[in-house]
């Protein structure tokens, strides 16, 4: 039975979830326009809920900047709160229908996204054949400012960058290596320092978590690395460094394959292991709906040791 105190409440609602939806389409598009595209109404109609929004609320949501709209410090405010509630009625929605809840949307570094996520997915998948996963791979500040900006539900970096709105989670372990082809001529011997800091470098490009801790591992021990390359793709950087003569320096979750096959070995050295935490970044704000929450622990529970 619902008392007077809860009516009372329901009374003083005047936002409803169509408002929401709207707001949440208006802030990813930045016009009521491309809005009303993407929830398939019309542009009057988009304008309306985002006008009656605002006035429920007593505050502006947007700066109308010329024909765009940008989200301002209240509409930044709200964006968390908007995005978790519609999650949660969808989830509602799944209870008592066929359909399932929106996809899981998930960012990764390229190393996490292209050599650990997919068995991952792919496992879970098979047990959950009705939950889809959206995988979006970048460098690591790319996946920073992705769940920074709640385009994505979950990321996962291999580098030590953050974010003041971000929670970083540590996962797995990982071991960088350095890498040549099978006949550089320090392919057979335990390569000296000063051999490294005279040699040739393939890395990645800047904003990659790989170089970002390449270069601090690799310049504290050598004094200096004569990057001959930078590239935006592990794949490219061991191709290069298995026609050439040039080193390289990846997580060996990437290279375990590769050294197996013969493309490359890992050069043994005087270096200290260089040893590094994955982790995973969640906004602070948003409230983990039920799919991210077991997505979480079904990727927890992969083995916490370095792949050798």
């Amino acid at each position: 039975m619902i008392d007077k105190s809860d009516q009372q409440s329901f009374q003083r609602l005047r936002l409803n979830l169509r408002q929401v939806e709207v707001f949440l389409a208006t802030a990813g598009s930045g016009s009521t326009r491309a809005a009303a595209d993407r929830i398939a109404r019309s542009q009057s109609a988009a304008s309306t809920s985002l006008a009656e929004l605002e006035a429920a609320l007593g505050v502006e949501l947007f700066d109308r900047i010329g024909r765009r709209l940008l989200l301002n410090e209240n509409g930044r405010a709200l964006l968390p709160k908007a995005q978790a509630l519609v999650e949660q009625a969808a989830e509602v929605q799944a209870l008592f229908t066929d359909e399932h809840a929106a996809p899981l949307r998930v960012a990764a570094s390229f190393t996490i996204g292209e050599y650990l996520l997919p068995s991952l997915v792919s496992r879970w998948t098979q047990r959950h054949p009705k939950s889809r996963i959206h995988l979006r791979i970048g460098n690591t500040r790319d996946v920073i400012d992705a769940v920074a900006a709640l385009e994505v539900d979950i990321g996962f970096v291999e580098g030590s960058q953050t974010h003041s709105d971000l929670v970083v989670r540590p996962w797995l372990d990982d071991e960088m290596v350095i890498l040549a082809a099978p006949d550089h001529p320090l392919a057979d011997r335990c390569a000296t320092t000063r051999q490294l800091a005279g040699a040739t470098w393939v890395l990645r490009e800047h904003g990659s978590g790989t170089r970002q801790f390449a270069d601090e591992w690799l310049l504290k021990h050598l004094g200096q690395v004569r990057v001959g390359f930078e590239l935006g793709s592990t794949e490219a950087i061991k191709r290069v460094v298995a026609a050439g003569d040039g080193l390289g320096c990846l997580s060996r979750h990437a290279v375990q394959q590769s050294v197996a096959d013969g493309h490359l070995v890992v050069l043994r050295t005087r270096l200290p292991k260089a040893s590094r935490q994955l982790a995973i970044v969640l906004h602070r704000e948003k409230r983990l709906g039920r799919a991210s929450a077991d997505f979480l622990a079904h990727c927890s529970a992969a083995e916490r040791q370095p792949a050798g």
